[in-house]
């Protein structure tokens, strides 16, 4: 098993060129935010916007939402109409996208994208219930990762979290190989496995990270990776550490690990990124 740490890295991005402009940073589209859960998928979209993606999108379920005003720099629209997206970009699904109709019909339509396709939250557990939404996961030829945390890897697997968390590196294997996906297996040490790739154990984090929103914005920061032009593995490694050190960097500085918030952690993965 590789161990995750910054000189272990398997890439980097390239320096910015004078005459560069938001074009040539990619998109990221971020599809989720049912009504209650429009956080979600904002937080992935805000991560995305910090992390250095030339555009980022965020369609949301919930059409009363025009305007982030935190961030007014990220484009909201509704859910469907996002799915538009050309190369190069990534796009995301799952975070705070429920489990309803519209949800099962917005993640049906992005699984014949041809673009890389990040599947988190809901995504996930909508796939482990519908044998349909499986089958076209694995037919996929594009790109795919999937982001589960011990409880949507169990249900992946027909089986339970405390089962995973007895045989991690079991469950991300058997993920990976069914579904021909870059595998994020979350939680303390969180392993990454890619098709014919080894299994890789991140260094960085800490407690801080079990907060509500975190996965959010690790989705957001690996999906900016890509769409910046890194691969899928490469970006899953690199956005892993990153999400851990910042968590690292926030609580030497005295915020956490007690109620270090999601919100926090984007700026100084910034930090970092332009630090490597």
């Amino acid at each position: 098993m590789l161990e995750i740490r910054s000189d272990t890295l398997p890439a980097t991005l390239a320096p910015r060129p004078p005459d560069c402009n938001k074009g040539d940073f990619g998109q990221v589209v971020i599809l989720g935010g049912a009504p209650g859960m429009a956080g979600a998928a904002l937080l992935a979209a805000r991560a995305a916007l910090f992390c250095g993606a030339g555009r980022v999108y965020a369609g949301l379920l919930d059409e009363r939402i025009g305007l982030d005003p935190s961030t007014p720099e990220l484009m909201v629209s509704h859910a469907a109409a996002s799915l538009s997206l050309t190369a190069p970009g990534c796009l995301v699904v799952g975070p705070g996208l429920g489990q309803s109709g519209a949800a099962r019909a917005l993640l049906w339509d992005a699984l014949t994208t041809e673009l890389p396709l990040l599947l988190d939250a809901d995504a996930l557990n909508l796939i482990a219930a519908d044998t349909t939404l499986r089958e076209r996961a694995h037919a996929r030829n594009a790109p795919t990762l999937l982001t589960p945390h011990p409880g949507e890897a169990g249900r992946l697997l027909a089986s339970n979290s405390a089962a995973v968390q007895r045989d991690r590196a079991g469950g991300v294997l058997r993920l990976s190989d069914e579904f021909h996906a870059v595998v994020v297996l979350k939680g303390a040490g969180t392993l990454i496995k890619a098709p014919g790739g080894e299994i890789r154990r991140n260094s960085s984090g800490n407690p801080a990270l079990a907060a509500p929103g975190m996965g959010d914005v690790l989705a957001g920061i690996i999906a900016a990776l890509i769409a910046q032009g890194m691969a899928a593995e490469a970006a899953a490694v690199v956005g892993v550490w990153l999400h851990g050190a910042a968590a690292d960097q926030a609580v030497a500085e005295g915020i956490g690990p007690r109620g270090l918030t999601a919100s926090e952690l984007p700026p100084r993965v910034r930090r970092l990124i332009n630090s490597l």
